[in-house]
């Protein structure tokens, strides 16, 4: 496995897990059964921590497709470099910022993680076209 390929793999499974603490926070607001049922307009909002760390979420799923690619694509055409493995680690980082600031409700520290994983995917693109 290369070093990018490890730092996709941590990405995905960080990614695969965030909606447990919100899911935790929906069980505590609205009961178990509450939780369990379908979504109403009848419901009890969320915590507001738990409300921005399921929109951190969605970001990462949306940003989690750009970068696998990016990532696969790289493997595929044999392009690994020093720079594509700082990018998968920087990715990896900066995506993590992104939701503990996100959720914990710091907006200019969370655009500044964002630009960070957009940075690490701008570096793979320029790896694959040149």
């Amino acid at each position: 496995m290369t070093k990018e390929l490890f730092w996709l793999t941590l990405t995905a499974a960080m990614t695969a897990v965030l909606w447990v603490p919100y899911i935790l926070d929906r069980i505590l607001v609205r009961g178990t059964a509450g939780a369990m049922a379908n979504p109403s307009p009848a419901d009890k909002p969320q915590s507001a921590w738990a409300q921005r760390m399921i929109k951190a979420h969605e970001n990462a799923i949306e940003n989690l497709a750009v970068f696998a690619t990016l990532v696969l694509v790289a493997k595929l055409a044999g392009v690994s470099t020093g720079a594509t493995v700082l990018a998968a680690q920087l990715y990896f980082w900066a995506r993590l910022a992104h939701v503990a600031v996100y959720t914990a409700g710091i907006p200019v520290l969370r655009t500044l993680a964002f630009a960070g994983g957009f940075v690490a995917q701008v570096i793979f693109i320029l790896a694959l076209l040149g």
